[in-house]
């Protein structure tokens, strides 16, 4: 049974998760600081965090941080009334799996908790494979199966295809990726991750790689 942590100042919020994540068959645990968020998801007896980023102790952003520093890869999902672009950006680029607006309906969120688990299930075939539904990539030969079609695959595209598949369904700006597929010495300004999603698109069908306007890409479940 999936144990998920949710981490809301706000009782009243907070309660109404709680029902109907329980109601769902969830284990839930409350915390009403960052501090307390922080040290319990750090603990990893959690599935998955439900953070809220106007916390007293630690702010959302801060625990957030803390945990990828400290490399746990627990799935969060920002749950915050802050929605202008830079705070989901901000929250996005800080290693957030997903980011949700206040008011929210409870439905929506219960579908993107199960979707978060779901992926955390979901392993390699074996080793050397990544599969993200369909599609397939073999890590010794690089070669991309996308259906019933096999491709081979550039160093460059192999390498933008790998990040993308360990990250599936989870928004990467231009950034993240031009720093970790081709390293810091390029310019920030440069089109060359824009290209190279489209020689990718090519081969594993421009409909897998969604352009997230203002943001980045990321790869549709």
């Amino acid at each position: 049974m999936s144990r998920i942590l949710i981490a809301e100042d706000d009782a009243r919020i907070a309660s109404f998760i709680e029902k109907g994540l329980r109601r769902s068959g969830y284990v839930t645990h409350v915390v009403a600081d960052g501090v307390s968020a922080y040290e319990l998801a750090r603990g990893r007896d959690f599935d998955l965090l439900i953070l809220d980023l106007g916390l007293p102790g630690h702010d959302g952003l801060t625990v957030l941080r803390k945990l990828r520093n400290a490399r746990v890869t627990l799935p969060v999902i920002i749950l915050t009334a802050r929605d202008a672009v830079s705070d989901v950006v901000g929250g996005l680029e800080s290693g957030a799996d997903d980011y949700m607006s206040k008011p929210f309906a409870f439905d929506e969120l219960l579908a993107r908790v199960r979707l978060r688990l779901r992926l955390r299930r979901e392993e390699p075939l074996d080793g050397f494979l990544l599969r993200v539904g369909d599609l397939v990539l073999d890590l010794r030969t690089r070669r991309v199966r996308a259906g019933n079609r096999v491709t081979d695959l550039s160093a460059r595209e192999f390498a933008l295809a790998e990040i993308l598949m360990r990250n599936p369904d989870r928004v990467l700006s231009r950034e993240q990726l031009l720093s970790q597929v081709w390293g810091f010495d390029y310019d920030p300004g440069s089109n060359i991750v824009d290209v190279y999603v489209r020689y990718l698109r090519r081969k594993i069908g421009a409909e897998r790689v969604q352009t997230v306007r203002g943001v980045g890409y990321r790869l549709r479940v």
